[in-house]
C-alpha cells in the first residue's frame, strides 16, 4: 500500500470513528412538557341532598364540606381526560339504624345533580346502585335499615358496573332544591337517584363520558407526574454543596 493510500484509509477510519462517537454521545431529542393551567380545567357544579364524594378517573376530586346541609352547591375546577369515568357516592342524612331524619321524626329524601363545564350532565343514562335503605317498607313504627357492603374499588376506571341499574330521573318538585341551586349552572342536567328517592339513603353512581359533549378538544394530562423531563432539575446545587470560603492571601 502506498503512503498516500494509507493516509486516505486512515482518514476514513478516523472519520467513521468520530461520527460513531458523536452519535453515541449526542443528547436525545427533547420534547417539551407543558404543565396544566387553570384554562385547561372545567368547572364542576354539584348539588346533593345531603352530601357526596366525587371521583374522576379514579381520583377523589371533591367532597361536600357540609355533610348535613341539604341545599349547598359545591363548585370545583377539575382537569378532564377522556374517556372520563365519573363516580359518586351520594348520602341522604338519615339515621344509620332507623333510616329516618330529624331525631327519627320523619322520612327524608335524597337527590343528586351534576354539571361539568364541558357539557357533562346527570341523567337516566348513569348507573346507580343503592347501598343502604330504610326505614324498610316505610315502617316508621319499627324502623330499621338494610345495607350492602360498598364494592371494592367501585370508583375505579376498570370497575365492572354492568349489573347496576339505570339511575332514575326526578323533577325539581320531587327533590325540592332551595335557593343556592338556582344560583349555579345546572342547565340540561337532571336530578337522579335510585328507584326510591325517600327510602334509599346511600347510592353509588357511575358513568363514562367517551368524548367531550361540547366537542371541544382538550389536552390529556394523565400521568404527568410520572413523566421525566428531558432536563430534570437535580435540586438546588447551592443547597447540596456548601460554599467555599474565599482563601486568605
Amino acid at each position: 500500500m502506498s503512503r498516500f493510500s494509507f493516509i486516505v484509509t486512515l482518514s476514513v477510519i478516523v472519520g467513521l470513528a468520530d461520527s460513531t462517537l458523536f452519535a453515541q454521545t449526542s443528547p436525545p431529542a427533547r420534547t417539551g412538557i407543558r404543565k396544566p393551567t387553570i384554562a385547561d380545567t372545567i368547572r364542576a357544579n354539584v348539588y346533593a341532598d345531603n352530601s357526596f364524594k366525587l371521583y374522576v378517573n379514579g381520583e377523589l376530586v371533591a367532597v361536600d364540606s357540609i355533610a348535613f346541609v341539604p341545599h349547598n352547591v359545591v363548585s370545583v375546577d377539575i382537569l378532564p381526560a377522556y374517556p372520563m369515568t365519573i363516580a359518586v357516592i351520594a348520602i341522604d342524612n338519615a339515621d344509620p339504624k332507623t333510616g329516618m331524619e330529624y331525631a327519627n321524626t320523619n322520612i327524608g329524601d335524597g337527590g343528586f345533580i351534576l354539571k361539568f363545564g364541558d357539557g357533562t350532565v346527570t341523567n337516566a343514562t348513569w348507573k346507580a346502585k343503592k347501598i343502604s335503605w330504610g326505614p324498610v317498607g316505610g315502617d316508621t313504627e319499627n324502623p330499621r335499615v338494610e345495607s350492602l357492603p360498598v364494592p371494592d374499588n367501585w370508583f375505579a376506571v376498570d370497575f365492572d358496573d354492568s349489573s347496576w341499574s339505570r339511575a332514575k330521573e326526578y323533577t325539581e318538585e320531587e327533590v325540592g332544591p332551595k335557593e343556592p341551586f338556582y344560583e349555579h349552572d345546572f342547565k340540561g342536567a337532571k336530578f337522579i337517584w335510585s328507584d326510591d328517592v325517600k327510602l334509599d339513603n346511600v347510592v353509588l353512581f357511575r358513568t363514562v363520558i367517551q368524548t367531550p359533549p361540547d366537542g371541544q378538544s382538550r389536552p390529556d394530562f394523565r400521568g404527568l407526574t410520572d413523566t421525566v423531563p428531558a432536563s430534570p432539575r437535580r435540586g438546588n446545587r447551592n443547597s447540596q454543596q456548601p460554599r467555599r470560603s474565599p482563601e486568605k492571601p
